[in-house]
């Protein structure tokens, strides 16, 4: 029997994702830990391997293919001595309903024009439940078409993308609604929903060019308003006199040999794990059961990727020297932006740090990355004048502020976590021990 592949879940929160490319192509021979594709989730681009071996029998789902639900049926893998026709006679078993796997077919393969004209038909009787992809229910939704009325054409009748943009396009008479169940009426379109025709109206109407979502753009979107609506923000601000920092930064640098080259960021990272390690209260995060004060200091830094960003985390950053951090964030930041990490790698952290001085930004306020307790936003060394033993000036000076989640962390706590910062960056002595 032929083996399916499915779509993976490759994070706790992925419940669907596009298949960016496909790594083998049908007729090569596949091993096991042989890299198949390449999946964009919420989080990242990430590379599946297989778990099997046989020979790539047939490609289900085509690359570029948004919208795959986890567990859907992507393609088939032959085992020794099968051949292509096995596939069809496998295809009914995993079209029965009570199959894991079932096929989503790529809305963006079938030309809208071979879908049929869609005729209104009987609403379900009793709420019985309409099969529909999650694209082709938010067009309906920003569009005002009731899914009922819409024959599907996807497998199984299905309703895709081309179903509702076919129901779109055709005159629909004036005559009463269809008629619903009383006892389990459907859901109105949210009244506020921000299609691009509303956007564009509320802009006056001008020209634009569409970007369209990517799935991490998705994701960023959703966690951050998820974010400023449920988490109670408050923000701290200190500034942060660097000249000895900078000079001892030179000095290391100059006696490296090449194992390393120390940055601001490096040493900021390193500080921030010895005050959340002196200050456990900081290194929280809140539950509906109680307060969760972790036992390791795993920081989260912020790295911005083409379309989003994503936050690798440098583990245990209390128990490593600045150099190890040094070298780890590289390592991090380079195979962020090549979508080479791994979930274990971006996902996770007690505590995220943005830093946004390369920039030129002077000062900012981050959003908090749940479940983490607090986040540290960087902004720009750059030469200031102070007031020192009662006469002006001039140091380099940088500006931290730190969001914090008060249902976690009071003002007192967040106000010692950055008097402890700063004192480590200023004296940055104190960290290197």
């Amino acid at each position: 029997m032929p083996i399916q592949i499915t779509m993976p879940a490759l994070s706790p929160t992925m419940t669907e994702g596009k298949i960016s490319k496909w790594l083998k192509a049908v007729g090569d021979t596949i091993k096991p830990g042989d890299v198949i594709a390449e999946i964009e989730t919420d989080k990242a681009t990430m590379e599946v391997e297989s778990a099997d071996e046989g020979v790539f029998g047939q490609i289900v789902v085509p690359e570029g293919t948004e919208g795959v639900q986890v567990g859907a049926l992507i393609g088939y893998i032959l085992a020794e001595g099968e051949k292509l026709g096995d596939i069809a006679a496998a295809k009914p078993a995993a079209a029965k309903p009570a199959a894991a796997a079932v096929p989503v077919a790529a809305e963006s393969a079938k030309p809208a024009a071979a879908a049929p004209v869609a005729t209104p038909v009987a609403a379900p009787a009793g709420g019985t439940r309409i099969f529909a992809t999650p694209l082709a229910r938010r067009l309906a939704a920003e569009a005002g078409i009731d899914l009922a009325g819409i024959a599907g054409t996807g497998p199984h009748g299905r309703i895709v993308q081309a179903d509702v943009a076919t129901a779109k396009a055709s005159p629909r008479p004036a005559a009463a609604p269809v008629a619903k169940s009383a006892s389990a009426p459907g859901p109105a379109a949210p009244a506020a929903v921000l299609t691009k025709d509303r956007v564009q109206s509320l802009a006056g109407g001008i020209a634009y060019d569409l970007q369209a979502h990517t799935s991490m753009r998705k994701a960023i979107a959703r966690r951050l308003t998820e974010s400023k609506q449920t988490i109670p923000h408050f923000y701290l601000t200190v500034d942060i006199e660097l000249d000895a920092l900078l000079d001892i930064r030179t000095k290391l640098n100059a006696r490296a040999d090449g194992n390393y080259k120390l940055s601001v960021n490096d040493f900021v990272i390193r500080a921030a794990a010895v005050a959340l390690k002196r200050l456990p209260e900081a290194n929280a995060s809140w539950s509906d059961d109680g307060v969760l004060l972790w036992k390791s200091v795993d920081i989260a830094v912020a790295v911005a990727i083409d379309g989003g960003l994503i936050t690798p985390i440098v583990k245990g950053a209390d128990l490593k020297g600045i150099a190890a951090i040094s070298n780890e964030m590289k390592d991090l930041g380079a195979r962020a932006k090549a979508g080479k990490l791994k979930l274990e790698e971006f996902q996770g952290g007690t505590f995220s740090i943005s830093n946004l001085g390369m920039f030129g930004i002077r000062e900012f306020s981050a959003v908090i990355n749940p479940p983490h307790g607090a986040i540290l936003a960087v902004g720009a060394g750059e030469q200031r004048v102070i007031v020192k033993d009662g006469a002006p000036a001039v140091a380099t000076v940088m500006s931290c502020t730190l969001s914090v989640d008060h249902r976690v962390i009071d003002g007192a706590i967040g106000a010692n976590f950055l008097k402890i910062f700063k004192g480590l960056m200023e004296d940055p002595l104190g960290m290197l021990v």
